[in-house]
């Protein structure tokens, strides 16, 4: 890392702060809501401009779904930076709990809230940032490559990423990559995140009848959709926690004696997690430590996410319900697939008597990690020390899922975190802001991974 370059680079990032403030707010002003098909093709075209008006050479490239925005620009070394980001956001409701409107950019307390503000349309105009101070104290010329490649349905399981990367490996291919998204914890301390789990995510449904029926003339004689999928949903899991569908655990991959090194080295926030959530206590009596620590990124999960049967108005209707749905994720570990749990639960399901369960696949990906020892994420690491002036946290996997299995498996790519978010953000939910203090923070370490990794030699982020 040219560490002489690094006062001028701050000082560009502070320089030219409002500029992608209003460019920020461009973004956030479209809705671009993927579950709800709105803003799409509107944002999409701000993206490729956004990137066109700062020189790179790009594209809206169409798929089976919302379409991906490409961008490319030179360097002065051929070796090659990927930054990873969506444009799309979670749905702004409720928005009866919103202090300010969603989709107008507004500031308050050092804070800058709107829907997308921080996941991802802020991670996004952080690197925009980042690379427009690198390229301003380097003479208008960036050192490395660097290529975009932008999603539109990330919010909705990037069901469309494998199939567009596998299409397009030769013109994604690059030397490493820096995701989505990324921050600090409570105490500021920037955090690493090496892996995500998979997803595999689905709604069960069962119908009895055309329509409902009075619950007193059939309550004896009819069956119920309700009470159907509730004992469909009962041989799914016990109470000990343990997931029922045989094979599920089959593929499971332990974590390793390098996975549990690094747990260990993580602060216990168990404490924070059951204040912040006022719940009385973690499942199977666990307490704050490793365990605590593996079970929450190391364990597959099944989780029914919403149920819907009968009525739910206010008062009593005594009807029988002749429909019911719920949603339900399995969060996978490696080396699970989506495509391994929907075949297990479909032959789970019939063999339990429950072949009237209908199961619709809604998405999903495959678990991910990458190497904490590779040279790259050394290189990141160290970068977000002198950023933050703190060691990073570097986590081994995170409970969360994201597509970066195309990444790490088809591109062949190691992946770093970095970015301005916080556990206080409010992501996904009313208010979501970022700290701009975060934010200033976040810039300079996506800066300082930039001219770092244009500082190694090629087989520093070749692949051992």
């Amino acid at each position: 890392m040219n560490r002489d370059a690094l006062p001028e680079i701050d000082a560009a990032i502070l320089a030219d702060l409002e500029r992608n403030m209003a460019d920020l707010a461009r973004l956030v002003a479209i809705p671009s809501v993927a579950a709800q098909n709105r803003g799409i093709e509107e944002c999409a075209l701000l993206v490729r401009d956004l990137l066109t008006e700062r020189g790179y050479r790009s594209q809206i490239m169409p798929t089976a779904g919302n379409p991906v925005v490409y961008a490319e620009g030179d360097g002065d070394s051929e070796r090659t930076l990927l930054f990873y980001n969506h444009y799309d956001v979670q749905p702004a409701e409720p928005l009866n709990l919103w202090e300010s409107e969603p989709f107008t950019m507004s500031r308050r307390d050092g804070k800058v809230f709107g829907r997308g503000i921080s996941d991802d349309k802020g991670h996004f105009i952080s690197r925009l940032h980042a690379l427009d101070a690198v390229r301003k104290v380097h003479g208008g010329r960036l050192p490395c490559r660097v290529k975009f490649v932008i999603e539109g349905e990330e919010e909705v399981g990037s069901v469309q990423m494998p199939a567009f990367i596998e299409a397009n490996k030769q013109l994604l291919a690059a030397d490493a990559c820096v995701w989505e998204f990324g921050g600090e914890d409570e105490n500021g301390r920037p955090e690493q995140y090496l892996g995500l789990r998979g997803i595999c995510y689905v709604e069960l449904s069962v119908r009895t009848a055309v329509i409902d029926a009075h619950s007193g003339m059939a309550g004896s004689i009819f069956p119920n959709a309700a009470w159907r999928l509730i004992w469909a949903l009962n041989t799914l899991k016990g109470p000990d926690g343990r997931i029922r569908i045989p094979g599920h655990y089959d593929s499971v991959k332990p974590a390793s004696p390098r996975d549990m090194e690094l747990l260990a080295a993580m602060p216990d926030n168990s404490d924070e997690m059951l204040s912040r959530f006022e719940i009385k206590g973690f499942l199977d009596g666990m307490t704050g430590g490793i365990e605590l620590r593996r079970a929450e990124v190391f364990e597959p999960t099944c989780t029914i996410c919403g149920l819907e049967s009968g009525y739910q108005g206010p008062g009593s209707k005594t009807v029988l319900p002749a429909s019911a749905k719920a949603k339900v994720d399995f969060r996978l570990v490696p080396d699970q697939s989506p495509e391994e749990v929907l075949a297990n639960l479909r032959r789970h399901l019939d063999a339990e008597g429950f072949s009237d369960v209908a199961i619709t696949y809604l998405g999903g990906g495959r678990p991910a990690k990458t190497d904490p020892d590779h040279p790259f994420i050394r290189m990141a690491n160290e970068a977000a020390a002198d950023a933050y002036g703190k060691p990073p946290i570097i986590a081994p996997m995170v409970g969360g899922s994201g597509p970066n299995w195309p990444f790490t498996n088809v591109l062949d790519l190691p992946i770093t975190m970095c970015g301005i978010g916080y556990p206080g953000g409010q992501v996904h939910a009313p208010n979501e802001h970022f700290v701009l203090e975060h934010y200033i923070r976040g810039v300079k370490h996506a800066a300082r991974i930039v001219e770092g990794f244009a500082g190694m030699s090629g087989g520093d982020t070749a692949r051992g």
